[in-house]
């Protein structure tokens, strides 16, 4: 669960993570952007002094109720202090109790690789489709020791661009079939929605 900056500051923190363990959470994110905070690929952040965010992470280590919930500490530092204060942060994450760190918008494969050399605990990297942080493939990735990657935005900018190419086609040609190659078919989105299942719940629940 990306749980952006906690909500507040550490007593909220132990709130969130509190109801999103009892919600079903496996793993809880919380980053050091001052909020309200920004995508990480976005100029313009701001990162809250590395005490408050220390004092976050312990109240989120400290109100967890299972032992293998996983916090994940993200850090916007390289964006705006510069690498060497964004891998003080990680390490200071990792002391305080964090158990996956997050280095948001690394700039180039040498940034990647120093930060996969220098934290010792299992690490995210982000790759956003015109992004800061290029991407080298995944099985580079996985040399490089990352453990997540998250293809952010991949599905979205995916859609924005069917949904264009479609309604382009549409206006241009004025018909569903000049679109045929480029749509799901008619059953398979009834697949996707799961129409069977809430047509059974439909007959089960019928007042007839």
């Amino acid at each position: 669960m990306d749980a952006d900056t906690g909500f507040g500051n550490a007593i909220n923190v132990t709130r969130t993570v509190r109801l999103l363990e009892r919600s079903g959470a496996s793993g809880i994110q919380l980053e050091d952007q001052v909020s309200p905070k920004k995508c990480g690929h976005f100029s313009g952040k701001q990162v809250i002094a590395l005490p408050e965010m220390i004092q976050k992470l312990k109240a989120a280590t400290d109100a967890r109720r299972d032992p293998d919930l996983q916090i994940i500490a993200r850090t916007d530092a390289r964006a705006v202090v510069g690498l060497d204060q964004a891998l003080e942060r990680a390490h200071a994450f990792e002391e305080s109790g964090a158990d996956i760190i997050f280095i948001e918008a690394p700039a180039s494969i040498a940034e990647l690789e120093r930060i996969a050399s220098e934290v010792a605990s299992p690490q995210i990297v982000n790759l956003v489709f015109g992004g800061k942080t290029p991407d080298p493939g995944r099985e580079e990735l996985k040399r490089m020791r990352f453990s997540i990657a998250l293809y952010a935005n991949a599905a979205l900018q995916a859609a924005l661009k069917g949904a264009a190419d479609v309604l382009s086609a549409l206006k241009r040609d004025g018909s569903l079939n000049s679109v045929a190659g480029l749509i799901a078919t008619f059953e398979e989105r009834q697949r996707i929605v799961a129409k069977d299942r809430w047509d059974a719940l439909e007959v089960r629940y019928s007042a007839d």
